[in-house]
């Protein structure tokens, strides 16, 4: 048995497939030829990266992204061959030919109902979701919010740019109000969908924001991701440097970085800032800046970060600042646990089975009423 890097044996590049023995201590590595992956344990990022060529634009926030997952997933101690990445459509979505696992080029929106299918027919999978805000938030709206209210054990990462980079420049779901592109020249007038905030409305059990230039917390990001039992949701602000470049610089550039971006630490109070001054505390039922230090304030007056709570509230109101008003908040905004679907479908299948039998489908065909058509 080998690996193929797409679901139909394709490379989509028009070159040959990728093909690579598994592990001989996997369950299928006694039956393969050819050169041995090194077990789960030994194996390294080199070990994840396929030999086709990388096809986005030099300069793009996508191959920082792809490097933290190529880096994170040796330490999950996974063997290739039971990890899975699935895409829709756009320049995200050309993310399982880079990486040497399974992987699915899926069609546009529907990732999270092909990666259902793969986690509820193959549990023990490793299951990974790759979209856009396009992809994700547009004609695959209706797919993210059932994917992540049904709590599977998979992994997805957005990669918000927002902007349709891969047909040439036209707004998106989450395009700022009021943008100029070539299909909106007076400006957009749809108001911008709030991914997190849909994510959280949507009961995901793990919530995660990172930036594709702040390398160190992204791949924190997504380690924690992965080590998450349930749906774990993140999104990444990606610049797409030939059409919407420089969007995020007003917090993400490294120059303002520390006064504009609000790192979230569980247990630790809401501080941000150069001089780490700044902080946020409640003031009755909203959120406000205080500086430390004036007016009597200290750290003690700081709203103190809980990703444990199971009311979502809190991580929907953070969700929720922004700027000019607020720090831009990363980092794990909720992860609690919940059951997950595809155990539990297990589980109602093994109870049907227990009470009524295997079954046979040619019984259930024929029972009831049937007709003969002549």
């Amino acid at each position: 048995m080998s690996t193929q890097a797409n679901g139909n044996g394709s490379n989509g590049n028009g070159n040959k497939p990728i093909v690579e023995a598994v592990s001989a201590d996997s369950e299928v590595g006694s039956a393969v030829s050819g050169r041995i992956a090194p077990p789960p344990g030994q194996l390294k990022k080199a070990d994840f990266v396929s030999d086709q060529e990388v096809r986005w634009c030099p300069g793009c926030g996508d191959y920082a992204i792809l490097n933290n997952v190529q880096k994170v997933m040796p330490e999950l101690g996974i063997p290739r061959e039971k990890i899975v990445f699935v895409s829709g459509i756009g320049c995200s979505s050309r993310f399982p030919y880079y990486m040497n696992t399974y992987g699915f080029h899926s069609i546009h929106g529907r990732a999270p109902a092909v990666a259902t299918g793969i986690k509820c027919a193959n549990p023990d999978l490793s299951v990974w979701v790759i979209t856009g805000d396009g992809d994700a938030l547009s004609i695959g709206g209706n797919h993210f919010i059932h994917a992540i209210r049904r709590n599977l054990d998979i992994n997805y990462i957005l990669f918000n740019n927002r902007i349709y980079g891969l047909t040439k420049g036209q707004y998106s779901p989450t395009s700022e109000f009021g943008k100029k592109t070539k299909s909106t020249p007076s400006g957009t007038i749809d108001y911008p969908i709030n991914p997190l905030s849909l994510a959280i409305a949507s009961e995901s059990t793990f919530v995660a924001r990172s930036i594709d230039i702040d390398v160190k917390h992204l791949g924190v990001m997504v380690d924690a991701a992965a080590k998450h039992k349930g749906i774990s949701f993140i999104e990444v602000y990606q610049n797409c440097n030939i059409f919407n470049d420089h969007a995020f610089d007003y917090f993400a550039d490294r120059s303002v970085r520390s006064d504009k971006v609000l790192y979230l630490e569980h247990g630790k109070p809401m501080i941000f800032g150069k001089e780490k001054n700044m902080g946020i505390r409640m003031k009755g039922a909203h959120p406000e800046v205080v500086t430390i230090g004036e007016n009597g304030i200290t750290e003690n007056d700081l709203l103190v970060h809980d990703i444990y709570l199971q009311d979502p509230s809190v991580a929907f109101m953070l969700a929720r600042m922004e700027q000019p008003d607020f720090p831009q908040p990363v980092g794990i905004f909720r992860a609690v646990e919940r059951p997950t679907y595809e155990a539990m479908l297990v589980d109602q299948i093994d109870a049907s089975i227990a009470k009524s039998g295997p079954g046979s489908l040619e019984q259930l065909l024929n029972s009831g009423e049937t007709w003969v058509v002549e």
